[in-house]
């Protein structure tokens, strides 16, 4: 089994896990404190160290800092990332609100003391805007996430599902590089692949994150010819590559863009967890990657 190399997400850091664990779902996994505990300590001992929540996430901060406070030394041995900016209100009956998003700076601030507080630590080594926010005022982001820097809350900023003019509008207003934009990229969804997004991260050498690098797992549930033509290809280059699997080709697929992303894993399962790592080690050619392609777009490249 590999071990999971750290890089630099930016030109001024900070230095993930090159496979992300994602706790979005730690809500569902149904673990007691001690087995969040022992999964999280399981892929730290793979080299994944990074771990990816937000705000959110129903209780999955707090469910993580439960159990982080049963082996605080573990603290030390990982990275960790939030995020803000969705207010997932619940009106009370007769009651006229809608969740939506909020970029205040006030907003900011309390999102992070709050998330810091649920997950019983002092710092956030990274915080994301999880959503634009098209209320979004960039000076007021920007004086946030300075007092959080300032307060030691904070090390680093990105956003999570930014367009390329959301992004830049963002960055002019800062002194210090955004360290990721978190986006979908698989097969069945190539639209950040081909709507800019990647190739400015490329151009600024800003690594992203990319989630839900297995399609939410509808490769596995539908019987739609888009799928049916992904499966026999998905198959046919896990055969050419060695691989167990062909989850294994689709992280594999999406790690080969130059933008270098790193991959984030929804799954609370350690053996799928290492079902990840082993895609760090094919090697997907430049024909393998095109045929993937279209098999997802049922036409060729012309």
């Amino acid at each position: 089994m590999s071990f999971v190399e750290k890089v630099v997400m930016a030109s001024e850091g900070p230095s993930f896990s090159k496979l992300i664990q994602g706790y979005w779902r730690l809500n569902d996994w149904g673990m007691s404190p001690q087995a969040r505990l022992t999964f999280l300590k399981q892929h730290v001992e793979l080299g994944i160290s990074t771990v990816d929540n937000g705000a959110i996430y129903k209780n999955s901060e707090v469910l993580f800092g439960e159990a982080l406070k049963l082996d605080p030394s573990m603290r030390d041995k990982i990275e960790i990332i939030s995020k803000f900016g969705i207010n997932g209100i619940t009106p009370a009956p007769g009651e006229k609100r809608v969740s939506h998003y909020d970029s205040s700076k006030a907003a900011i601030i309390t999102s992070t003391e709050n998330s810091l507080r649920r997950l019983g630590v002092e710092k956030l080594d990274a915080l994301l805007v999880h959503r634009p926010d098209f209320l979004m005022h960039a000076d007021q982001v920007a004086s946030a996430f300075y007092e959080l820097k300032r307060s030691g809350k904070v090390d680093h900023f990105g956003v999570s599902n930014f367009t390329p003019s959301q992004f830049s509008l963002l960055q002019s207003r800062l002194d210090k590089p955004l360290i990721t934009n978190q986006v979908e990229v698989n097969q069945m969804n190539t639209e950040n692949i081909e709507n800019g997004v990647l190739d400015q991260l490329q151009e600024y050498r800003v690594r992203p994150m990319a989630w839900s690098c297995l399609a939410g797992g509808v490769i596995f549930n539908d019987q739609s010819p888009k799928i049916s033509r992904l499966c026999r290809c998905l198959n046919e280059v896990a055969k050419e590559m060695g691989a167990t699997a062909i989850t294994q080709v689709m992280f594999a697929w999406v790690l080969k863009h130059p933008s270098k992303p790193v991959a984030l894993i929804g799954s609370g399962k350690i053996t799928r967890v290492h079902n990840a790592v082993a895609a760090l080690t094919l090697k997907m050619s430049t024909e393998q990657w095109y045929r993937i392609w279209v098999a997802s777009k049922g036409s060729p490249v012309l």
